[in-house]
This record gives structure tokens, sequence and C-alpha cells, in this order.
């Protein structure tokens, strides 16, 4: 059985890729595309979800747009890795199917408690802050979700925003501070895990021989990234970090997990955002799973093979 699953995004070139993989996946029942101010402001991230919807040719997916800002803070952005329109050198453009009518949070509650519990996963790519939205609006959401797949957080890695802090957490710290301490299952691809999976020359110049449309779209964000990281980090192969969520959700045989309690810094600035990854937990009855280990070959290849069979 296909997957249905939800995707809560901030395109972003790394959401680019995996929102890609995920539109031409034929295991993933993609009920819905929900975006949230982050890399770039919440009226571009919306733009460029739909960009991409097009490029994919699945206009069949609606997308959301969602919370211009986090929940208490002031927004932040990181247009510096993502370039100013959030998509690296694409040149935007208005796509022709509108957003679908509503908010994010509105048609996430819809999607999920419309359907059997459990069922429906959730891939977050960006700030926390639409799940937190609609986990207020809907006290019974959290345990009816299906797993909900993070990128977020940082532990034995350090951060890439502050010392300790990632930046999808630390972008709102408030809002993935509820999420954590909601009860439902999450499975969290920190920077321990993303920072494994790097965009080697080998593994770009496969997706960009590929002949679809979205591999070409994808492997010119990857291309950006190289420039990026390799101008402003030094690294010769930057990590790739959202598509990390869709190939768990594909293959979780690529990853490790180790079962923890996670807590998010909200009070002090030095360390806002920092996650506190506890291990020792029950095993039994944890909730949410830390990735330790990523295959980053068996992801690249099947990020590969997806881009290879879409539009």
């Amino acid at each position: 059985m296909k997957q249905s699953l939800i995707i809560d995004c901030d395109p972003g070139v790394d959401d680019a890729t995996g929102l890609l993989t995920a539109f031409a996946s034929p295991d993933l029942d993609l009920l819905a595309v929900t975006t949230v101010g982050g890399n770039v402001s919440a009226a571009k991230t919306a733009r460029n979800a739909r960009i991409l919807r097009q490029i994919a040719g699945r206009e069949d997916v609606p997308v959301y747009v969602g919370a211009e800002r986090p929940l208490r803070r002031a927004p932040a952005g990181a247009g510096e890795f993502h370039g100013r329109e959030g998509l690296g050198d694409l040149t935007p453009f208005e796509p022709v199917a509108p957003l679908a009518g509503g908010t994010a949070a509105g048609a996430i509650v819809q999607q999920v408690m419309a359907r059997p519990a459990g069922s429906v996963a959730l891939a977050i790519m960006g700030p926390m802050t639409n799940l937190a939205l609609a986990m207020q609006a809907e006290p019974a959401l959290a345990a009816h979700l299906g797993p909900v797949v993070v990128m977020g957080g940082a532990r034995a890695e350090g951060g890439n925003i502050t010392a300790s802090a990632e930046f999808n957490i630390w972008a709102d710290p408030d809002a993935a501070a509820e999420v954590f301490a909601s009860g439902c299952r999450m499975i969290v691809m920190g920077l321990d895990a993303t920072h494994q999976v790097r965009a080697t020359e080998e593994r770009i110049a496969a997706i960009e021989a590929l002949p679809t449309a979205s591999a070409r779209t994808a492997a010119a964000m990857l291309r950006f990234s190289q420039r990026v990281e390799r101008q402003i980090v030094g690294w010769d192969a930057g990590p790739l970090h959202d598509p990390c969520t869709v190939a768990w959700l594909l293959k979780p045989e690529l990853f490790e997990l180790a079962p923890c309690r996670i807590a998010v810094e909200t009070e002090s600035e030095l360390t806002r955002g920092h996650t506190a990854v506890e291990f020792r937990v029950d095993a039994a009855t944890a909730n949410h799973f830390w990735a330790t280990k990523a295959d980053a070959a068996g992801i690249f290849a099947l990020i590969t093979q997806c881009l290879g069979e879409g539009a």
C-alpha cells in the first residue's frame, strides 16, 4: 500500500529535491504540500512549492500556504544558503495552478482527522509552526497522526546556525518544543545523520544525466548548494538535509535510529533551539527516534531512481 503523506516545507533548495523526489515516487500518496516561512518568506515558499509542483507535473496535489512567522518570535531567513528567492539559480515564475483555499494548519487537521488513525505520515522540512498551530486547533491530532518525520536538530555534530542549534529548530523553537512534547511518534533527521549524506560530484552528475525535468531541476539545486557550501563553509560536498525525511518513508532500512527523548531550549538566547537528546529512556515506550546513521549511497540511489521516473 502507498504511504499517505503530507509534506510541510519551506523551499529552499534541499526542500526542492525532497519535494521532487516525493512527487515522482509511485510509493507515496501525497495528499498535500503545506508551506511555512523559513528559508525565505511564506509568500515565496508557497510560490516555490507551486513552481516545483508544476515542474513535476503534479498539479493534482494541493498546496496550502502556512504561517508567515514563528509562534512568538520574529521571522528568520537563510537566503544566503538558498538564494534570494529560495530556489538557487532558478528564475522564479508565476505557476499556472493556484494555491488551495484555507490554511496549512487547517489542511493538516482535515487531511489527518478524515483518515484512519496512524495512516497519514507528515514530513517536516522546515520550522514546525504549522504543525504546532494544527495541534493547538485540534488536541486529538497528535494521537491520530502517523509518523512525523522531521529534518531538524543537532547533537554530536553541533549546530549550523549557532554552536548548538540547527536552523529549522532555531527558527521556531517554541513550535518545536510543543510538537516534541505532544506525544506523537517522531523520527528525527538531525545534523548527526544528514551530515553523512554528501552531494559528491559523482552523485550530482548521476542526477544531471537523467532525462526528466524533475531531475534537471534537482541537479541545478544541488549545483547551487555545492557552490555555496564551498564558498561559505569550505566543504567540497555539502550535506543533503531535507530529502532524508522522504528517503526514510520510502526505505527506512537506509537509516539507523535510536530511541530517545528530545526537548528544545526556548528560554536562553545563547542556546535557543538546542535539542537535548536523551538516550537513557525505555525503548518500549519511547516516542522519539534519533537518526544516528544514514546510508548515503543508498539514499542518493533512491533519489536518483525516483527523479528518473518523474516528469
